[in-house]
This record gives structure tokens, C-alpha cells and sequence, in this order.
């Protein structure tokens, strides 16, 4: 045998070994504690919910779970268990369509969960590429076929974190590593499962959730060079269309689960942006907000709750950090209000709360251009108490 061909020759196998101890090692660590839970080694967990959630649903115990979207995020589990006597695993994405959410919690299902606390909106229902085409979603990994666990256990980044969570595993070299913790060498840096994309202990609420920031998101999306922003999403037919394929869907596929469902409490900014931007956009989705009440309402394990025309709430701009973000106040009291079974719609006038909301954003108006103050035909200021 020539020298090219022995050199071609180890460098194969050479390559192949370098694969296997990669397999070997994430096998045995297992940093997303897909084939067991994590004892043996440091449990350390990723920000990035897509990824992480495969993980979750697997190795955490839960008869409960939670959805939404970014304004879902920032919920403890610790709180929905403790305020909801309920055993949770949230799973909440940033900028999560309804195709994604369902086909996460369609994985989850398989954990026979009793409850399912979903946060909807209606931005979420519509039209997005296949799962399978969704880059930033691991869907093989989700269904745990060969494919998945194959991409899973030869992945290098996976034999990275692998390495790093052996290393902090090793008492001595613990005090080293836990300086390195918010780096961007390392992808886990999350030790706590109730810390998973929560604010943290000393972060300064205050100047994150405010007038000011709510008033200057107003002026942002109102600019009249970003207000195409604000004309999408005006096709009913689609959301209605998505809306069936994958939230009736879902429920359907699964009566013996209860779907405790809410539409968040945006503040009364992001209406008055429709209203005086869009007004076209404001009708559609009233309209699909109205036959979604209706519809949901066809289902007995179905109890839908809706924020939005609390005015304590969304009339009070401290609460926000733009206009729809409510501060971990509000989580604390949604958690609350789902507990009390408080603005939970009625079958008999499903679009009871829909219609507040409506009068609402009709009677409320700017003071003068410029100003951060609201007012509605009352004269009751709305953006600073």
C-alpha cells in the first residue's frame, strides 16, 4: 500500500474514532438529558427554549404544561406550581408561530399531561414553512427517531458543552469554570430549571417596565417609515384557516386534556397603534378574536380567559416594557387570575370581554402629540399614576 492510501487510511479511521468518542460522550453525559435525566453529571440547561424543550419533556416530571409565546417567557415554574397546585413544565418560545407551539406540545403530549395553560395571540396563527423546513427547531430530535439521536450524539458543539459539563462535574475545577459561566464559550449557562429565560435576582424591573419605554415603543411602531409592521397579518381567512389546523386540532386530538387558554393583557398602546396606523388590521383581528372566542367555546375541556380589557392593567404603562411585554408583576397576577377562574369567557357571551376591549381603544386618545400621557372620554390619565 502506497503512502497517499495509508495516509487517506488513518486519517479515516482517525476520523471515524473522533465520531465515535464524540458519540460516547454525549451519550454518557447527555447535556440535554434526552436519554435520562441528569444525575451523575452537573444538569446545566440552554437558554435557547427550541433546543431546550426537546430535552425537557424528557427528563422532567410535570402533569402540566405551559405555552406561549415571549410574553410567556419570563414565568417561574416555581410560581405557576406553587399559585396553580399544579406540577408544570413551561415551554414557552420568543416569536413562536402556532405551528411550532402545537408541534411541541404534541411531543409533550406523550407524557400524558392533564393541563395545558396556553398564552395566545392572535399574531401567532399564521402561515409558516413546514416544521421539518424550520431551521432553528430540532423536530428529529423532538420525535426521537434515528435521524434525531443520530445528529444528537455526533453533533461537535453537543460534545463541547459534553466536555464542559464533565469539567464542572470535578469539584477542583469548579471555582475555575464559574467565572466562565456567561460566556459565549458556554451555551449552557443556566444551573436551575426555574431560572430557564427568567428575569434574574437584582435585575432593576423598574427601569426595564416603564412609561417611558412603553411610550417610546408606541412612537417606534407608529412612525409612519415603520408602519408596515403594523399592516400585517390582516388575513382572516389564513389565521382562521391556521388557527383550525393547529389549535382545534390539537385540542381535538386530545379530550382528555384540559386547555386552560388566554389572551394576554397587551397594553391599550398596541390598540391605539392599530387604530390609528391600521384601522384595517385592528377590524380583521377583532374579527378572528371574535370567532375564536366562539369556537373555543364548542369544546367542554376548553376554558378560555381573556386580559386584555383589564384597565388596571393595560392602561397603566409602568407595567410594560414596550407595548404588549408585561412586567413579572402581571405574570404573578395572570397565574392568579387563572387560579380564581377571574375573566374567564362565558359560554353563553363569548365575546363579552372582546367587546370592553373594543370600547376601550375606541374612547381612548392621545392628550397632545408628543405627550406620554393617555386619556379616555373620562379624562382619567392612562400612562403614569
Amino acid at each position: 500500500m502506497n503512502s497517499p492510501l495509508k495516509d487517506l487510511l488513518r486519517f479515516f479511521v482517525a476520523s471515524v474514532l473522533i465520531m465515535l468518542a464524540a458519540a460516547a460522550l454525549n451519550f454518557t453525559v447527555d447535556p440535554l438529558q434526552i436519554f435520562r435525566a441528569s444525575r451523575q453529571f452537573t444538569a446545566v440547561y440552554s437558554p435557547d427554549s427550541r433546543l431546550q424543550n426537546a430535552g425537557l419533556i424528557r427528563s422532567q416530571t410535570f402533569d402540566t404544561l405551559f405555552m406561549g409565546t415571549s410574553l410567556a417567557i419570563h414565568f417561574r415554574q416555581s410560581d405557576i406550581d406553587r399559585i396553580l397546585g399544579v406540577k408544570s413544565l413551561k415551554l414557552s418560545m420568543t416569536g413562536s408561530s402556532s405551528r411550532e407551539q402545537v408541534f411541541v406540545l404534541d411531543a409533550a403530549m406523550a407524557r400524558k399531561p392533564r393541563r395545558v395553560i396556553w398564552e395566545v395571540d392572535d399574531w401567532v396563527f399564521h402561515d409558516t414553512p413546514d416544521i421539518d423546513a424550520n431551521t432553528y427547531l430540532p423536530a428529529d430530535l423532538y420525535r426521537g427517531g434515528p435521524k434525531g439521536i443520530a445528529s444528537y450524539l455526533f453533533s461537535g458543539e453537543m460534545a463541547r458543552v459534553s466536555v464542559w459539563i464533565a469539567a464542572q462535574s470535578i469539584p477542583a475545577f469548579k471555582p475555575i469554570l464559574k467565572s466562565l459561566t456567561s460566556e459565549t464559550l458556554l451555551k449552557f449557562p443556566i444551573s436551575d430549571v426555574d431560572d430557564i429565560n427568567t428575569l434574574q435576582a437584582g435585575e432593576d424591573v423598574g427601569a426595564r417596565y416603564n412609561a417611558a419605554r412603553a411610550m417610546a415603543a408606541y412612537r417606534y411602531i407608529t412612525d409612519p417609515a415603520r408602519r408596515k409592521y403594523l399592516l400585517d397579518d390582516t388575513d382572516y381567512d389564513m389565521k382562521v384557516r391556521v388557527f383550525e389546523r393547529d389549535a382545534i386540532g390539537l385540542i381535538k386530538s386530545h379530550p382528555d386534556v384540559t386547555f386552560d387558554i388566554y389572551l394576554p393583557p397587551y397594553s391599550i398602546l398596541q390598540w391605539l397603534a392599530l387604530r390609528e396606523t391600521s384601522p384595517e388590521t385592528l377590524t380583521s383581528v377583532d374579527e378572528f378574536s371574535a370567532y375564536l372566542c366562539r369556537r373555543l367555546m364548542d369544546f367542554p375541556n376548553v376554558r378560555l380567559f381573556d386580559f386584555r380589557a383589564i384597565k388596571e392593567v393595560t392602561h397603566d404603562l409602568n407595567n410594560y416594557s414596550d407595548v404588549i411585554h408585561h412586567s413579572p408583576d402581571i405574570d404573578l397576577k395572570v397565574l392568579q387570575w387563572l387560579a380564581q377562574g377571574k375573566y374567564r369567557v362565558d359560554r353563553a357571551r363569548p365575546t363579552e370581554y372582546l367587546d370592553q376591549l373594543k370600547a376601550q381603544v375606541e374612547a381612548y386618545r392621545l392628550v397632545s402629540e408628543g405627550q406620554d400621557a393617555l386619556t379616555d372620554d373620562f379624562g382619567q390619565g392612562g400612562a403614569s399614576r
